[in-house]
């Protein structure tokens, strides 16, 4: 159990969720078990496995720059807090703020929600299965508020009602962040590649890339190569940065169920190697590029709030196009509208969703467009900042 714990605490720490020790971990088998049976916290949270279906739960208070962004939003809310991120629409709904943390006021927000932000103690999230599934919302919930903090910050600066206190915290969160991407990235293993022991060494190795340089939030984002008429793909859920059994071989003619468990971005994949021809395809959540790839100017615009899905103006970031498109193969799916944008370039940012980067060789070229993408829109926000 205590390898279990150490794990993820780990794992959270290395992503720069939690800092060392601020992370209470439990996890019901035969018995109920925490990864800090001393701390306080742990008689208040116990109930919740009585009064609901869960076996597994974190209760952390995030790291900075997450910290203070996600105590502004829970002091200055009305209601839940609402993000307008594609996580957040199709994962969280909402982010739920309790006052305190007790069962009583945690149980029936996460009788419907996954998570819950307790005013300045942190983040309650839960699984039904594994700590994974915690990992994965809370790591969602600290993306989510990043974005929709700097976007609002953006929003209201340009509309000249930015107020002081929330400039000052913008100020101070600034400060925190790291240092920009390097412009150059790590070097790859160079492709093609025509044998899949070696298609699966580029994307294991693609993958960790990508979690490390901080171009994907936990189990988000997807990679895929072709190869002898098979697209290699991550499966739904997995970590990029333990890919090792966890990709699936399909036949681009179909005739493989092997899909099934393959990234709910399969059909956008399989479009894109069709219509570009390319091989290697990588998809990251970086930050900026989804917070700028909703930041818009056109005024009274009929089509506000349905830009995730349909937008009828060409736009672009930094040269770069951005398109909406929903996860899937519906009338409004990414499998439409980003292979199509890909015809003439190699990456296109998709509204409040992320990046897609694409090379007809290896990853080597995919890796350096995901990493310049999300350092010129890190320039150009704070460009328009000013």
């Amino acid at each position: 159990m205590e390898d279990i714990f150490q794990t993820y605490l780990t794992k959270m720490v290395c992503n720069g969720l939690i800092d060392k020790g601020n992370a209470l971990l439990g996890l019901s088998n035969a018995a109920l078990a925490w990864s800090n049976p001393d701390d306080p916290a742990c008689e208040k949270l116990a109930p919740l496995f009585d009064h609901l279906n869960i076996n597994t739960l974190i209760f952390a208070r995030p790291a900075e720059p997450y910290r203070t962004i996600i105590n502004y939003l829970a002091e200055t809310s009305i209601g839940p807090i609402t993000p307008n991120d594609c996580e957040t629409r199709t994962f969280l709904h909402d982010l739920p703020v309790v006052e305190n943390l007790s069962a009583e006021a945690l149980i029936p927000i996460l009788q419907h929600r996954k998570s819950a932000i307790v005013k300045n103690h942190g983040i309650v999230t839960y699984g039904t299965v594994s700590l994974e599934q915690p990992f994965v919302t809370f790591s969602s919930v600290c993306f989510a508020c990043f974005v929709k903090f700097f976007s609002d910050v953006l929003h209201e600066s340009k509309s000249g009602v930015l107020d002081d206190n929330k400039r000052k915290v913008f100020e101070s969160e600034k400060a925190l962040l790291t240092a920009p991407l390097e412009t150059k990235p790590p070097i790859l293993e160079q492709g093609p590649f025509c044998n899949e022991k070696d298609v699966h060494n580029s994307i294991c190795q693609a993958g960790k890339q990508v979690v490390n340089l901080g171009l994907v939030d936990s189990s988000f984002g997807n990679i895929s190569y072709c190869a002898n008429n098979i697209l290699y793909i991550s499966q739904t859920g997995s970590f990029l940065d333990n890919l090792a059994g966890n990709i699936d071989p399909c036949p681009l003619d179909g005739s493989s169920c092997a899909g099934i468990t393959a990234s709910s971005e399969l059909s956008a994949h399989l479009g894109i190697i069709r219509q570009t021809g390319c091989r290697a395809i990588l998809h990251g959540h970086p930050k900026f590029s989804v917070i700028l790839s909703m930041d818009c100017d056109e005024p009274c615009c009929e089509h506000r709030g349905n830009c995730h899905r349909s937008c009828p103006y060409d736009r672009n970031v930094c040269t770069i196009p951005v398109v909406s498109g929903e996860v899937g193969t519906g009338p409004y799916g990414l499998c439409h509208s980003v292979p199509k944008a890909l015809k003439d370039g190699s990456g296109v940012i998709v509204y409040g969703h992320g990046v897609f980067a694409t090379d007809a060789t290896d990853f080597n070229r995919a890796l350096h467009k995901l990493i310049d993408i999300e350092r010129q829109c890190r320039i150009e926000y704070f460009k328009r900042m000013r």
